[in-house]
């Protein structure tokens, strides 16, 4: 028996194709974006909303911040706090002495905590689990506990009133080799299994193979460093007393006086600080997010 085809089978009564079976229709959405966004936007602007607050009263003078009913907008752009904060001759220092810090808790956090997590996830010693309980049991220890042991060792060693007393205590953080071990734990083992049978050394294997592959944690281990090393105030505020020492978060409590309180140079202050912040997460927030999914895989 013969069957012809006239191109007309596929066809329904009206013309219209019939969907292939278990294939989903595509359904076409009455918005350019999706629904989510209509929720999610003015929760982002919520949050935002401290921070634009923030920008514009930088810009106020002192007078209009400390007016009843508070100016929503300022009158005009006055830079007088901009002013006070860059003609302050130790505001510069207190820059350096913050980036210093930051960016030394960054560099040691990443190779302390590679070198950490890989032997917690790769490496099988005797001990092993009980001491990732102990490092993991020490996140939930409240620093006011811990900070007057901290304060004895760093005048033990003598650092007090120096960078080396923010420095050391910050130089590995467990929350760093927890991070890194979990990424680890979803990165293949064929990949250093190959490497290993061409000869690979254990530390190259670990340079050369996972650290390239782990550029999303160890950039989220980065910006968490730096943004918790750069905002710190309780721990400098106990280790340091000379001005020439201090940190920006520390520094701009010198802004505030017993009496009077210089509002825009506060504000001002505080706009350069959390700048370098935002713009260090801007530039690693798609790695960040990308980690932050791919950690959660295994436990």
């Amino acid at each position: 028996m013969t069957f012809i085809h006239d191109g007309r089978s596929a066809a329904g009564p009206t013309g219209r194709t019939a969907p292939r079976p278990g294939r989903r229709p595509v359904r076409r959405h009455l918005l350019p974006f999706s629904a989510w966004h209509l929720l999610l936007a003015p929760l982002a602007l919520l949050f935002a909303a401290p921070l634009l607050w923030l920008l514009v009263s930088s810009f106020m003078s002192n007078a209009e911040i400390n007016r009843f009913p508070p100016a929503l907008w300022p009158s005009g752009v006055d830079l007088g706090g901009y002013r006070f904060v860059l003609n302050n001759a130790a505001f510069p220092q207190w820059f350096a002495n913050s980036l210093i810090v930051s960016a030394v808790a960054v560099v040691f956090n990443l190779l302390f905590g590679t070198l950490g997590g890989y032997a917690f996830a790769r490496m099988r010693f005797a001990g092993s689990r009980l001491m990732l309980a102990l490092m993991l049991g020490t996140m939930v220890i409240p620093f006011q506990l811990t900070m007057i042991p901290t304060f004895l060792v760093m005048k033990q060693l003598g650092l007090i009133d120096t960078l080396g007393a923010l420095i050391v205590p910050s130089l590995v953080t467990p929350f760093s080799v927890f991070l890194l071990r979990q990424f680890f734990l979803s990165l293949p083992r064929e990949l250093e299994e190959a490497a290993w049978i061409d000869g690979c050394g254990r530390l190259r294997i670990v340079f050369r193979i996972v650290l390239p592959l782990s550029r999303p944690a160890l950039s989220t281990v980065a910006v968490l460093t730096f943004l918790t090393t750069w905002n710190d105030l309780s721990w400098p505020l106990i280790a340091i007393n000379q001005e020439s020492v201090y940190t920006l978060p520390l520094g701009l409590t010198t802004f505030q006086g017993q009496h009077h309180i210089q509002w825009s140079a506060v504000m001002a202050g505080n706009v350069m600080t959390v700048l370098p912040v935002l713009i260090a997460f801007l530039a690693a927030q798609r790695t960040f997010i990308r980690s932050i999914t791919s950690t959660g895989l295994k436990g």
